[in-house]
């Protein structure tokens, strides 16, 4: 039963309430950190996925983050608007367009990797170094658990010799 004095409690304590505020908090110290530099967190996951995995197209690099081609399309004409990825039409199919960071790009991680660090620091300083781990572990088996079950499902990172041209 909901007490009078507190009546938003039981809205309060609800997982999907309290799993958007922590996502809120989480993007708020990002741009805190980050803000200088002009990066959201999804710019700056798609340029990091970008360093490891060159060469890529715009679909695998939604299906990594878990994100909806729409939105990946936008950040990615953002980011190649300012010149930090670019794109290049395919030699077997000219539809496809694979992407790479430009020299820009490449620069603009490296001053982000500093800030970047700090945000992750403050997003887990509320924990001991044993309930970060823990924390962690419970949301990687709560993504996993729900992952088949939402609109864009992530995957997992493309094994080792996997040809990128035939994964989207």
């Amino acid at each position: 039963m909901v007490s009078p004095k507190q009546p938003l409690d039981a809205l309060y304590r609800r997982p999907g309430f309290m799993i958007r505020r922590a996502h809120q908090i989480s993007v708020s110290l990002f741009l805190e950190e980050t803000g200088a530099l002009g990066i959201t967190n999804r710019q700056y996951g798609i340029m990091l996925v970008l360093r490891h995995q060159p060469g890529i197209d715009q679909i695998t690099v939604a299906k990594l983050l878990g994100l909806d081609r729409s939105t990946t399309g936008m950040v990615l004409t953002k980011l190649e608007d300012a010149g930090l990825v670019g794109r290049v039409v395919g030699a077997n199919d000219r539809r496809k367009r694979s992407l790479k960071l430009t020299p820009a790009g490449e620069r603009m991680l490296k001053r982000l990797a500093e800030p970047a660090r700090r945000a992750q620091e403050r997003v887990l300083s509320a924990f001991s170094p044993r309930e970060r781990k823990t924390f962690l572990d419970l949301l990687d088996k709560f993504a996993r658990a729900f992952n088949d079950t939402t609109r864009v499902p992530q995957v997992a990172q493309l094994p080792k010799g996997k040809s990128r041209a035939k994964t989207s």
